[in-house]
C-alpha cells in the first residue's frame, strides 16, 4: 500500500482489511475509519531477533501493528519524511529512522561488522550510530525519517559513494559497505564524523543522505 506525501513532514496511507502496516510508536498523527493500533512485541516479521538486535544496539524502537479499514496520517517530531518504494530488493536503514512500512515486507537485522569488520564496530562506538541495521526486503513502500531533507545518490560500479556515517539514512541495491578513516587510531578518539570517518558504498544501487548530521 503506497504512501501519499501530504507534505515534506507528513504521509498518508490507506489501510484495507486483510492487510497491515507497521509504524513506529507515536508516529500516528490522525486517522479516519475503523483502524486499530496494537503494540507488536516481535518487531514486525523479523521476530524476536530483530528486537534483540535493537536492545543490544541501544535502539529500542517498538513497533505498532496498524490494521483495519481507513486512512492514517503518519509523522514524527517534525522530521522530514522520505518514501522509498521497493521492488523485490533489500533496504538497509537505521531502526530509529523507520516511520512506517508495509506489512508485506520481510524484516531482519544485520550486524554492520559483517561487512565492515572492525571498522563497522568503530562506526557504532565512535560515530554514535547503531551496530545493528534493520533490513526490509520485498515489494512495498517504506517511509523513513531524516533531518533537513534527503538526497538520493546513485551508486554505480564505476562511481562508489563516500558518505559521512552520521549523514547516512539508508541504502538499497547490490551494495557493499566499508567504513574507513583518514586518521590514525590516536586521532580518532572523540571524532565521529566529517573527515575522520567515511562510509564507502560500492556496487549498484542508491544511498539516501540527510542534510543534517543531527541524530534522531
Amino acid at each position: 500500500m503506497p504512501f501519499r506525501e501530504v507534505n515534506s513532514k507528513m504521509v498518508e496511507a490507506t489501510i484495507v482489511p486483510g492487510q497491515r502496516m507497521f509504524s513506529q510508536r507515536g508516529a500516528m498523527l490522525a486517522y479516519r475509519g475503523e483502524v486499530s493500533f496494537t503494540p507488536n512485541v516481535q518487531g514486525g516479521q523479523g521476530g524476536v531477533m530483530s528486537m534483540i538486535g535493537r536492545r543490544v544496539a541501544n535502539e529500542a524502537t517498538p513497533l505498532m501493528t496498524v490494521e483495519g479499514s481507513g486512512t492514517v496520517m503518519f509523522g514524527h517530531g517534525g522530521h522530514h519524511i522520505q518514501v522509498i518504494n521497493l521492488s523485490g530488493d533489500t533496504l538497509f536503514v537505521e531502526a530509529d529512522r523507520l516511520l512506517a512500512f508495509d506489512g508485506t515486507l520481510e524484516q531482519g537485522t544485520v550486524f554492520l561488522g559483517s561487512q565492515g569488520g572492525v571498522m563497522g564496530m568503530v562506526r557504532g562506538q565512535v560515530s554514535g550510530q547503531g551496530l545493528f541495521t534493520t533490513t526490509l526486503k520485498g515489494h512495498g513502500a517504506v517511509a523513513v525519517m531524516a533531518h533537513g531533507g534527503v538526497l538520493e545518490v546513485p551508486i554505480t560500479p564505476q562511481h562508489p559513494v563516500h558518505v559521512d556515517p552520521q549523514a547516512y539514512v539508508a541504502h538499497h541495491g547490490d551494495v557493499t559497505n566499508k567504513l574507513s578513516t583518514a586518521l590514525g587510531w590516536r586521532d580518532m578518539v572523540g571524532r565521529g564524523s566529517g573527515e575522520a570517518f567515511q562510509l564507502q558504498l560500492s556496487g549498484s544501487g542508491a544511498v539516501y543522505v540527510q542534510a543534517s548530521e543531527e541524530k534522531l
